[in-house]
């Protein structure tokens, strides 16, 4: 029986897509009813070649003139195609010779300066530092960090393990010292002005009273503030607020700090003076810490830096300057992997000379 000329519509079938089981049911008895490899390639819906090659795979061997001859089974095609593909895989990008280079320069960077791997790969991109082909993509990396097939390890990458869920409830604010920030204005969360803030403060032991560093982060270029204070008290914020007019000056100080937005300690309760100046401040609601997101984050990174548990004391007031500028020097994904310190230089630049202008 010939149906090489069937008048079957031809079944549409994405191309590269590997046969089925039921697919391979399909060849099984399309071919034991005489059709040609065109008809049942045409039937499936893929080339009169993949057909060729199914029923050469799925019929065994002949081993003696004697007795019927092997049939194609769908059940052995199956098989040879599992079987084959338990052997098929990819090459690792990571374990070639070109990417060699990148990879001993990002341990490096990532050990020595504490970059995350996404600094790394961004910065490289950008600068052109090796051939295109030898820097993977952030994901092939964080696959192949957990794979253990890079030298590194995942005390050396401690972001890998930081990724939470954020928390979608909205607590009741029970104690409140200022404005809501539900009353803060849209444009705060729109990252389109540059002048809005987070802060907050990092302690040592749990149960110790000794120093503390307070901290700020600007949401849309991520410059990254943080200062040596006495303690996770009243007196401490105060002596950060004192910090900050003597660097910023009080005159255009508004126009650098527009709004904050602080949580509900009560180390915060006098932080409202800064209105006086022109800053409007916010307070998050209680147990809420991921409504000051970036803030949280850039605490993580000055935590790789000041593990928990350790005792600030034992850092001067220069190391804690010296680490928020180390943070601030790092590439960023967000800002096209440039740097907070950069963009800020450039956005105060552009508030003061507005003063000098004037």
């Amino acid at each position: 029986m010939d149906h090489t000329h069937s008048t079957t519509t031809e079944v549409v079938r994405k191309s590269g897509k590997h046969l089925t089981l039921d697919e391979r049911g399909q060849i099984q008895a399309l071919h034991r009813e005489g059709f040609s490899l065109r008809a049942i390639a045409a039937r499936v819906g893929c080339s009169h070649t993949t057909i060729h090659y199914e029923l050469r795979r799925g019929t065994p061997e002949r081993r003696s003139a004697r007795g019927r001859s092997q049939q194609y089974t769908a059940k052995r095609g199956q098989q040879a195609y599992l079987a084959h593909r338990k052997s098929s895989k990819r090459p690792y990008k990571v374990d070639g010779e070109v990417c060699a280079p990148f990879l001993r320069w990002m341990t490096e960077k990532i050990r020595k300066d504490k970059w995350s791997i996404d600094m790394c790969v961004g910065d490289a991109r950008a600068n052109k530092r090796f051939d295109e082909e030898g820097i993977p993509c952030t994901k092939t990396l964080y696959n192949m960090l957990w794979a253990g097939r890079i030298p590194l390890t995942l005390f050396d990458v401690p972001q890998a393990l930081g990724r939470k869920r954020k928390r979608l409830r909205n607590r009741k604010n029970k104690r409140l010292k200022g404005r809501s920030i539900e009353d803060r204005p849209a444009i705060v969360d729109e990252g389109t002005e540059i002048g809005h803030w987070e802060a907050d403060t990092v302690v040592g032991p749990r149960k110790g009273r000794g120093a503390a560093v307070f901290t700020a982060v600007e949401k849309v270029i991520q410059d990254y503030i943080a200062i040596r204070i006495s303690g996770r008290t009243c007196a401490g914020i105060e002596e950060a607020i004192a910090h900050l007019k003597a660097e910023y000056g009080e005159a255009r100080f508004s126009q650098v700090f527009k709004t904050i937005t602080v949580d509900n300690g009560t180390e915060f309760e006098t932080f409202t003076q800064l209105e006086s100046l022109g800053t409007k401040v916010y307070f998050a609601h209680p147990y809420s810490s991921w409504e000051r997101p970036q803030n949280e984050r850039h605490n993580g990174i000055l935590r790789q830096y000041i593990p928990k548990g350790t005792d600030i004391d034992g850092y001067r007031d220069e190391d804690i300057l010296n680490i928020a500028d180390e943070i601030n020097s790092r590439p960023r994904r967000a800002l096209g992997y440039q740097t907070p310190a950069e963009l800020f230089s450039t956005f105060l630049d552009e508030v003061y000379t507005v003063d000098n202008v004037s």
